[in-house]
């Protein structure tokens, strides 16, 4: 199945992995959908304070 999602390696310690699970388990999210979810915020949080971020392509 072809996807234009990059693959990335992200560590965490034991009880933040199982925190972050147990949340996207009670939002109905995969683990991976749900650090796409947290990283959009984060990302949204960032540019109303500090602007948009301009991404080349």
């Amino acid at each position: 199945m072809a996807t234009d999602r990059i693959q990335t390696g992200v560590r965490f310690a034991p009880d933040i992995l199982t925190k972050i699970t147990y949340i996207a388990k009670q939002n109905c999210r995969s683990f991976n959908s749900q650090m796409e979810y947290l990283a959009q915020k984060c990302i949204e949080e960032f540019e109303a304070q500090n602007g948009e971020i301009k991404v080349e392509k």
